[in-house]
């Protein structure tokens, strides 16, 4: 059984192409125009094992808020749809990644209820050009289109590119175990019968 998707969005602000396997092996081919974005979604990809590939064009000479957030968008929905029945899946995964002074913890529940938690300091200012609160754009967009619940706990952290790496590593990494086939579970992960 392939896991794989792949999503293509066009809009008047931007046009994107995502293409994932959740059962790769972390290869990337990352091309937007948000830089940072692009280190973020590297990182993800390497250390949640799984292939991705996204092409992005958008309106950032306006702002970077709606090429950030549609990759969400697109990405989320890339999930979902590799997923498809979610048969067998752990369902649940969290993990905790230290960047030096920085300790992130992400918390995953593939439940079919999207919901942010984002417990992180205050993120102000930018990064070279990237706006840091679209961090919790780009993941809202997610939890909101792939119908998964995630919780990101910054435990500590000062440097702001530390504590927004380790976030995306701690995120790819859980998502990595909950979505991961489990041959002890049998049917979908829950005693409702549906996900």
């Amino acid at each position: 059984m392939k896991r794989t998707a792949v999503i293509k969005r066009k809009t008047s602000e931007t046009e994107i192409l995502v293409k994932l396997d959740l059962d790769g092996s972390g290869t990337y081919a990352i091309s937007t125009p948000v830089a940072f974005l692009n280190h973020m979604l590297e990182l993800m990809a390497k250390h949640g094992l799984f292939d991705l590939s996204i092409k992005a064009t958008g309106d950032t000479d306006i702002d970077l808020h709606h090429t950030v957030e549609d990759i969400g968008i697109c990405f989320g929905e890339a999930v979902q749809k590799a997923l498809g029945s979610k048969r067998a899946i752990r369902r649940y995964g969290d993990a905790a990644v230290p960047m030096d002074e920085a300790l992130a913890q992400a918390v995953i529940d593939v439940s079919g209820r999207p919901y942010l938690v984002f417990n992180v300091p205050p993120l102000r200012g930018k990064v070279g050009n990237f706006d840091l609160e679209l961090v919790e754009e780009f993941f809202q967009a997610f939890v909101n289109h792939s119908s998964i619940t995630l919780h990101i706990n910054v435990l500590r952290g000062k440097n702001y590119h530390h504590i927004i790496e380790a976030v995306f590593k701690a995120f790819g990494r859980a998502l990595d175990s909950a979505t991961v086939i489990d041959k002890r579970v049998s049917g979908v992960p829950s005693t409702k019968g549906a996900l």
